[in-house]
């Protein structure tokens, strides 16, 4: 529980952690979305 609480500063440092994934899936899935975005525009499609 030591290790958790990390002298103190767990919520901060866990929930940085936490924010920091979050980002991190987020703009994977941004990037997917806009990847995908671009093939169907240069296919001939539209928006």
């Amino acid at each position: 529980m030591e290790f958790l609480s990390m002298g103190g500063y767990g919520f901060y440092v866990w929930g940085s952690f936490g924010i920091t994934a979050l980002v991190v899936i987020l703009e994977v899935a941004s990037v997917r979305a806009r990847v995908r975005a671009a093939e169907r525009l240069a296919k001939g499609g539209t928006r």
